[in-house]
């Protein structure tokens, strides 16, 4: 009998604020890539040791991991200065494992980094300072948004979020910096329609869905935004572009290029006052919750078959492991 790649799920504390969630999800993840025709076995850490621990428990062909960096914490990312990156450790072990690599990962959580990248190789994004290092009396361009730089799910996103004068982008600065402890990135505002697009697989196997995400008019605050109360409790929800979508889909084929994204990747885009689609995000360990989740959800708009959970992790898995092989 012909031996099954095992596929590691390596998630912790941190799993549901870096990366695809929970314990509960990481199981429906591993009933998944069993589904696929994979052995998969699921390690908990908190450190390097711990995730060597448990790679040296059992099989270990390809590891796909819930989490960034290791940490305790469950509510924010909050990158520390001394954070331990778990693709730098596979890369130091030589361990293959599924997404972007350590490098791309650190770009990725980091969006000012992400949105200078961009801008380097000719991708649209909005114009954008880091606060600090630069100052909030030095921005020049109203109406602002501001958000953490290494934050996901719209931690910190609320309708103070959207500045029309120093005074209120000074205000939302210092909010993010003694909330969550980390630099704020300065956007200019983008007042139109919001896009995520689903990038999957490599090569000429890539799948790249774009969705346009709706909120019910009397959901919104005084802005159009995504807070981070309109989050995970169904209120926004994904369909099928009716504009957009092959400037969305050239837009995420050439971020994904620039930052060499692998496997898996979700890529938030937003309209700007000139009608044109600019990114404002990518997320290298997009969420997995079945059905809530963003990437499920789009998978399921594109692929109308019985189990599209199960297909879109079975995408996922053999585009890596076709990478390895």
């Amino acid at each position: 009998m012909t031996k099954k790649p095992c596929i590691v799920l390596v998630t912790g504390a941190g799993g549901d604020a870096q990366g695809w969630g929970n314990m509960d999800v990481t199981r429906c993840v591993e009933k998944a890539v069993q589904a696929n025709g994979f052995d998969c076995r699921i390690v908990l850490a908190e450190n390097r040791g711990e995730m060597k621990k448990g790679l040296e428990e059992g099989p270990c062909d390809l590891v796909w991991s819930a989490l960034y960096f290791f940490t305790t914490r469950e509510d924010i990312i909050g990158i520390p200065p001394d954070a331990v990156w778990v693709a730098d450790v596979l890369d130091e072990w030589k361990v293959p494992y599924i997404g972007p690599s350590g490098a791309c990962m650190k770009t990725l959580i980091g969006k000012f980094d992400t949105h200078e990248q961009l801008d380097k190789a000719g991708v649209r994004v909005p114009k954008h300072v880091l606060c600090p290092p630069s100052s909030p009396e030095e921005i020049r361009f109203f109406p602002a948004f501001i958000k953490p730089n290494g934050e996901s799910r719209s931690v910190g996103i609320s309708d103070r979020s959207v500045a029309q004068n120093p005074e209120e982008l000074k205000a939302q600065v210092a909010f993010i910096r003694k909330e969550l402890g980390q630099p704020a990135l300065v956007e200019e505002y983008l007042p139109g329609r919001e896009y995520t697009v689903l990038v999957l697989g490599n090569g000429k196997n890539r799948e790249i869905l774009p969705g346009e995400v709706t909120v019910a008019e009397e959901h919104f605050g005084k802005y159009h935004i995504l807070r981070s109360d309109l989050r995970g409790v169904g209120l926004t929800h994904l369909v099928l572009p009716d504009a957009h979508k092959e400037e969305a889909v050239a837009l995420a084929e050439a971020a994904s290029d620039a930052l060499q994204c692998f496997d898996h990747v979700r890529i938030d885009m937003r309209e700007g006052a000139d009608g044109k689609l600019r990114i404002m995000e990518v997320n290298g360990i997009p969420g997995l919750k079945p059905v809530k989740s963003w990437s499920p959800q789009i998978y399921a708009l594109y692929h109308k078959c019985e189990d599209p959970y199960t297909a879109l992790i079975g995408k996922v898995v053999k585009s890596a492991w076709e990478k390895i092989s």
